[in-house]
């Protein structure tokens, strides 16, 4: 699939921004899966100066500074991505989730390079803590001996049908054991809540942010048969990795039941949303503010 996608976030602010600092994570990440064609960034007023750099996960970020006075800003972002399928990956031949989480456990030694990447993501996150209520929460998905993606998809499945997907009910800065108890949220609680049970078992799991495909139906894993339109559209999006050996990273979408496939579109990828977050900033003056967000994603004929 190529997708054209079009992304604006507007701030609008009760007196002038004297000066600010910004950090953009928007430039989708290079993969094996994904291509980016075609990219172009605009701001409103015009940056004074502008870096892109390269993070500690391997995204892309791009840092912005204002020095004049504004009393809204506007970013916009448009974008062309090639997503090509993915291949099959048995979700019953992968490791025991038990030898998965004893192979990311300290052991005293250097680690393989793959085990080390995933190490990255097997604790604790300022969005992400790590509770017991969350290992209990997960108890009847994790049966002895069974392989870590039938647990994974079988958690996926579990958040997908006892939680509600609620907009305006949480915040990111909202603690999970609340969303947990009142069993709602939005994607990004449901990819939190899906790495916190999974990190509580001493599993490996990432946070993924992007979009996923505007006024559609997606298909499953293996690409037979379509399902509901997808949930999520409009805005940025959310979803979830787990380390998953032999085959390496699998990532699944808790908050539409589905094995991620060629109606998303990965931008960046961290611990948790801090990580990632599309925009955020620190800024002299301004006051209160506005906040207004627009996401439309277009497939286009090849």
């Amino acid at each position: 699939m190529r997708y054209r996608i079009r992304h604006e976030t507007s701030y609008t602010y009760a007196s002038d921004v004297v000066h600010s600092h910004h950090l953009l994570h928007l430039v989708p990440r290079p993969s094996a899966y994904q291509q980016c064609v075609d990219f172009e960034l605009t701001f409103t007023p015009v940056a004074d100066r502008r870096r892109d750099v390269v993070d500690a996960f391997g995204n892309v970020v791009t840092r912005l500074e204002f020095e004049q006075p504004h009393h809204q800003l506007t970013v916009l972002s448009e974008l062309e991505v090639d997503v090509h399928r993915r291949p099959p990956v048995v979700a019953e031949q992968t490791d025991p989730w038990e030898r998965v989480r004893d192979d990311l456990a300290y052991g005293g030694s250097w680690p393989a390079r793959a085990r080390l990447e995933a190490c990255k993501f097997r604790h604790e996150s300022r969005h992400v803590r790590i509770k017991q209520m969350f290992t209990d929460y997960a108890e009847d998905c994790f049966a002895p001996r069974q392989p870590v993606l039938v647990c994974a998809e079988a958690l996926m499945s579990k958040l997908h049908y006892e939680l509600e997907y609620a907009p305006g009910e949480t915040s990111v800065e909202t603690p999970l054991k609340d969303v947990l108890r009142n069993r709602s949220g939005v994607c990004q609680d449901f990819a939190h809540l899906m790495i916190a049970c999974l990190r509580s078992r001493g599993l490996a799991a990432r946070y993924v942010s992007g979009y996923v495909r505007t006024n559609t139906t997606h298909t499953a894993a293996a690409g037979e048969g379509n399902r509901a339109a997808l949930v999520g559209t409009g805005a940025s999006h959310a979803w979830v990795a787990v380390y998953s050996p032999p085959f390496g990273w699998v990532e699944l979408d808790p908050t539409n039941d589905c094995r991620v496939g060629t109606d998303h579109i990965a931008v960046a990828w961290g611990r948790d949303f801090g990580d990632v977050s599309p925009l955020r900033g620190v800024i002299l003056g301004g006051g209160s503010h506005q906040l207004e967000v627009s996401v439309k994603v277009e497939p286009l004929a090849l």
